[in-house]
């Protein structure tokens, strides 16, 4: 006879395999609301395929698509979503890219709600369901699937990274490298959370429990070799795809790097408090000076891309070695003659994320390409736009823009403007975790060292703080954070965890309950 599986659980098999729940009656029991849940956010993203056919675009798509027929490193972008097109470009169809975006979205989805019942413990089916509501059902959330950027992959990627944390597995530990390789070079935000999620596998192997000495407090360590081999493998796995782009970079530009634009981009940043007058800067650097009293300055990102802009004014590109280099000495020097004024810049620009209405920032036109439009987007202005756009023409075989179907487009334009997630909840979504583990210390009960809800609750701060403190802030850069901060909510909310007992504790903290093939 097949062994029942306790509710919620994968039945085990007379071989030592489990399965999960196969009828449809038993998923739609066990797992209901989830399932509600996440074919509503796939009806909307079905209106808006065809609300707005076939795909909503930004300035920078037209960049990633010159790269598609052009392969070669981008001194602001990195080729990550220019691969990610050219693998869809035997459709000819900017329709199967938004597509794809919307099923990545969905799948994120899904990858948080099983990640949180199968990880470190089992949230509670209603949490896990609350988790995955905004990334399903998030009106800009699907505004952003249906545009021609990079941020949908780049979630998607760092999502699923986060959701592989609770293996030891070597292959599967790889596989989490590569996963963060294939973020950076998507975006290059994802630099730092190679460092996180390293930190994390050292903090593990160092208070898991496994085979070795044993410890004070009756658990046992692992030992170096066991928990650093899987520290190495990560690296390996995402440094060296990392470090072959950087090789090609170089050998395009003969400079070092990702890309060539970040210390533009911290020039631009530190625009908005360098008083020049403070920081004295040598005579080649003042040029890049502005007279005017910071708060009668244009936003950070006028410093790059207006005319007028005193490292536009520059001869040669904006982005040539020469002017990055001048403008990372610029920014470098702002920084360390006013450390507080920065510091004070970056909390004010990280506060914009947990703002209840949502004002136009940083300027009306970027604004706009948020918002699901109600008349048909114009032809691209700019020049280099327009040199996208001809090679998207070459894309699509065809005819490009934006057609507005009725009453689709509608229907969606009227939910955009109820349906968000505002910024004081995503701020409740964050304290959820620490404040559950000071409530859980305060009653005398053990925690680990290393919870796993730390995991995504670390990647989602991250991912909010890095373009507030090197770029600027930007609605788009906070979405994909939502469903790690989402994920590190329900993770927290255990209370099979709340037992005395240090070592099974810690052993369900790192997911070691888990048979691990069906573990994420």
């Amino acid at each position: 006879m097949r062994p029942e599986a306790r509710d919620g659980e994968p039945a085990k098999t007379g071989r030592g395999r489990w399965r999960l729940p196969g009828s449809p009656r038993e998923l739609a029991r066990r797992h209901g609301w989830f399932l509600a849940v996440l074919a509503v956010g796939a009806a909307l993203r079905a209106l808006a395929m065809l609300g707005y056919r076939p795909a909503l675009w930004f300035p920078d798509s037209y960049t990633y698509i010159v790269t598609v027929f052009k392969p070669r490193p981008d001194l602001v972008r990195p080729a990550g979503y220019s691969m990610f097109l050219k693998l869809l470009e035997p459709l000819h169809a900017f329709g199967a890219v938004t597509a794809a975006q919307h099923l990545l979205g969905l799948a994120t989805g899904v990858l948080v709600y099983r990640t949180a019942r199968r990880v470190a413990g089992r949230a509670p089916r209603w949490a896990a369901t609350l988790a995955t509501v905004p990334v399903l059902l998030d009106a800009y959330q699907i505004e952003l699937e249906h545009l021609l950027v990079s941020d949908t992959l780049f979630m998607f990627l760092v999502v699923a990274a986060v959701a592989l944390c609770a293996t030891r597995r070597t292959a599967t530990v790889a596989g989490i490298g590569l996963l963060l390789a294939a973020a950076t070079l998507t975006r290059t935000v994802g630099q730092p959370l190679i460092v996180v999620l390293a930190a994390w596998f050292v903090l593990r192997g160092w208070i898991g429990p496994a085979k070795g000495g044993t410890r004070r407090g009756g658990g046992r360590r692992r030992p170096v070799g066991a928990w650093l081999r899987p520290v190495a493998v990560l690296l390996a796995a995402a440094l060296v795809p990392i470090v072959a782009y950087g090789a090609w970079f170089y050998v395009t530009y003969q400079r070092v790097g990702l890309v060539g634009a970040n210390g533009a981009f911290l020039y631009a940043r530190t625009m908005a408090f360098a008083d020049c007058a403070r920081m004295d800067p040598p005579p080649d650097v003042k040029v890049l000076c502005d007279p005017r009293p910071p708060e009668r300055r244009p936003p950070s990102q006028e410093y790059i891309w207006a005319k007028d802009a005193p490292l536009v004014l520059r001869p040669g590109i904006t982005f040539s070695k020469e002017n990055d280099d001048l403008a990372a000495r610029f920014a470098m020097l702002a920084i360390t003659a006013q450390p507080l004024d920065y510091a004070a810049s970056v909390l004010e620009e990280l506060a914009r994320s947990f703002r209840w209405d949502r004002p136009i920032y940083p300027d009306a036109e970027i604004y706009g390409y948020y918002q699901f439009p109600v008349t048909e987007p114009g032809p691209p202005g700019r020049y280099p736009a327009q040199v996208g756009a001809e090679y998207a023409k070459l894309y699509e075989q065809g005819a490009i823009g934006t057609e507005i179907v009725e009453p689709f487009a509608g229907w969606l334009r009227a939910y955009q403007s109820m349906v968000r997630l505002p910024g004081p909840v995503l701020l409740a979504i964050l304290l959820v975790p620490p404040v559950a583990a000071i409530a859980r210390r305060r009653k005398g009960r053990r925690l680990a060292a290393g919870p796993a809800w730390l995991v995504p609750w670390s990647v989602a701060v991250v991912l909010l703080i890095t373009p507030a403190a090197a770029a600027e802030f930007d609605y788009r850069y906070v979405l994909p954070a939502v469903p790690l901060a989402c994920l590190a909510a329900a993770q927290s909310i255990r209370p099979e965890l709340l037992r005395q007992s240090g070592g099974d504790s810690r052993a369900k903290e790192f997911g070691d309950d888990i048979p691990p093939n069906v573990r994420l």
